[in-house]
């Protein structure tokens, strides 16, 4: 049975969108065994590879885009076991509509490919939607992001692509936050992943690992676990030590 194309997309930098990505790439490959492919289809500012420590990619979406490499070529494999398209860091001038030609037969060898979008409304953003199967938008508790995820979620039915859900990222549990209920009642979207605000993250992005390698006992790392089984259709356990642990911790 062929895969899905899942594009994780936001109208607003700095939400840990490309985090998301590269962490429910690693958790699906190395925790649900799955074969996964990542993209970076973020042309203008493509950053994907450095999250998850490919420095400097010899052939990237951009060789491919542009019709100078196969994609074959492009594909590189992580340690943790998922494959990744990373994007040239001096990007150059691309058709960004081409991506769906180039990517979708791709979806009868991988279980699930992610493409991380551009944070922009531009070609590129549009090139990801009309690309993927299913869309997640990435948002946090606020009312700035919510405005973005707003017009994100309106542009996504204009072109009718279902977004699926979203993942709201970068939670305190703060009063001043807003609520689960009012962000599914403003956008009529719901939310399937909720990742909490955690240091570990930027100390991941680092280390140009992703946390739920890092750090994979963290807050947010048992989130993208939650979140990667949600995504699949499958339940996620706990390992009981762990459980045992935050039952101490609390009391």
């Amino acid at each position: 049975m062929a895969g899905k194309i899942i594009g994780i997309i936001s109208l607003k930098g700095g939400v840990g969108k490309t985090s998301t990505v590269a962490n429910l790439g690693a958790v699906l490959a190395t925790n649900f065994n799955k074969k996964i492919l990542v993209i970076d289809a973020n042309f203008s500012a493509p950053n994907l590879g450095l999250h998850v420590g490919l420095v400097d990619p010899k052939t990237t979406i951009h060789d491919v885009m542009l019709n100078k490499a196969s994609i074959n070529e492009a594909i590189y494999k992580h340690d943790s076991g998922f494959h990744l398209i990373p994007g040239a860091y001096i990007s150059r001038k691309l058709n960004p509509s081409k991506l769906k030609q180039k990517i979708s037969f791709l979806k009868d060898y991988y279980d699930v490919i992610l493409i991380d979008s551009s944070p922009t409304l531009n070609e590129e953003l549009l090139a990801t939607m009309m690309a993927s199967d299913e869309l997640f938008v990435v948002t946090s508790p606020d009312y700035p992001t919510l405005s973005t995820t707003l017009r994100a979620v309106k542009l996504a039915k204009q072109k009718k692509v279902p977004i699926t859900g979203l993942i709201l990222n970068r939670v305190r549990g703060k009063k001043f936050e807003l609520g689960i209920k009012d962000i599914e009642d403003a956008s009529q979207v719901p939310v399937l992943g909720v990742l909490p605000e955690d240091i570990k993250v930027p100390e991941s992005i680092y280390c140009t690992t992703p946390v739920s390698l890092y750090k994979p006992t963290s807050s947010s790392a048992i989130g993208f676990k939650k979140l990667a089984a949600r995504i699949i259709g499958e339940k996620y356990e706990e390992h009981a030590l762990w459980n045992k642990l935050k039952a101490f911790f609390k009391r």
